[in-house]
């Protein structure tokens, strides 16, 4: 049977279809956080806002008002974001800085900088982060994700908690993910050397962040110092640019199935916003959040002992101390 304007009809069809599609990812990414709540006269500090969620929790503060950093590894890239930011935003109060979280002499430089250029600091976001690396290690010697995504937010957070202390209230927001379930803190092998597997490895550094977050959230209460561990859900980022899968033809055939229900950067950052800004939530210590709702990590995120213990090594082992006392030292003329 002759069907008229054929080509008319597919085309219709096609159209109709991405259009519905598009209407279900929007609906299924959530609602955004309240556009009411504004961040003026805050001081905010973004990791790897350069790209996906970090660079939408960075323009999100920006619009609200707030004094943005963008803590990054590469300047010519936070550049161009920065000046993206400040032309839509019209909030010229946007800066870059160098920091990068594989070296823990770059995170004291970034802090030195950022305290001699600001008495306060409301909200630190440790957004930035990598997946299913190659084996290797950062320029401290720990495995790329543990060292990365922990101990280099571990130490930022550390030599800016002073600050943070007498900013309150002030609020630190970790990224983490559902992945932290599935982790293992490797007690005997932290970095991994005798059976390197990147998905565990990503695990691990996942389950770090939320025992560092439940615990930074313990040492905190009564400070005004709020810790909030949030997880984005399943989003449409970089993230996954080490994944085998992504670097072979496998990603034309899997992505198009998977991108109705990835969430757009700039939908998941509502959760970074909800965060830092929710009135209700500067009571948290260390509470975890899946799409603005409070929900119960898994049962190792929740060992006091094993957070315990992985705070006193992430101290041992990035030389927390011995950082916060070079930067006490007056510099030289």
């Amino acid at each position: 049977m002759w069907v008229p304007n054929l080509p008319i009809v597919i085309l219709s069809g096609v159209t109709a279809s991405v259009g519905a599609l598009c209407l279900f990812k929007d609906l299924y990414g959530g609602v955004s956080f309240d556009k009411n709540i504004l961040a003026e006269g805050k001081t905010v500090i973004v990791t790897g806002a350069t790209s996906g969620i970090g660079k939408e929790a960075s323009w999100e503060f920006a619009k609200r008002g707030a004094k943005v950093f963008m803590a990054c590894r590469n300047m010519a890239k936070c550049e161009e974001v920065r000046r993206e930011i400040v032309l839509e935003t019209h909030n010229k109060y946007v800066y870059c800085r160098p920091c990068n979280l594989a070296s823990a002499d770059s995170i004291r430089s970034f802090v030195e900088r950022f305290k001699s250029e600001e008495p306060h600091l409301d909200i630190l976001v440790n957004n930035a982060g990598v997946m299913e690396t190659p084996k290797g290690v950062t320029r401290d010697g720990f495995e790329t994700q543990l060292g990365i995504n922990h101990f280099g937010h571990f130490l930022l957070t550390e030599l800016l908690l002073d600050t943070l202390q007498k900013s309150a209230p002030s609020r630190v927001v970790i990224v983490t993910c559902s992945a932290h379930q599935k982790g293992k803190i490797h007690k005997e092998d932290l970095n991994m050397t005798e059976n390197y597997d990147p998905v565990a490895a990503y695990n691990q550094s996942k389950l770090a962040n939320v025992l560092f977050a439940r615990e930074l959230g313990r040492r905190m209460l009564g400070t005004g110092v709020a810790v909030t561990a949030v997880d984005p859900g399943f989003s449409d980022t970089d993230l996954t640019r080490h994944m085998a899968m992504m670097k072979s033809l496998t990603r034309f055939v899997v992505y198009p199935l998977f991108w109705p229900v990835m969430k757009k950067p700039r939908t998941a950052a509502q959760v970074v916003l909800h965060a830092a800004l929710d009135p209700r939530l500067q009571a948290s210590a260390g509470d975890y959040y899946v799409d603005m709702k409070k929900v119960a990590p898994s049962e190792l995120a929740q060992d006091y002992e094993l957070g315990l213990w992985l705070w006193k090594v992430s101290e041992k082992w990035t030389r927390a101390d011995a950082h916060k006392a070079a930067l006490s030292r007056p510099q030289a003329a």
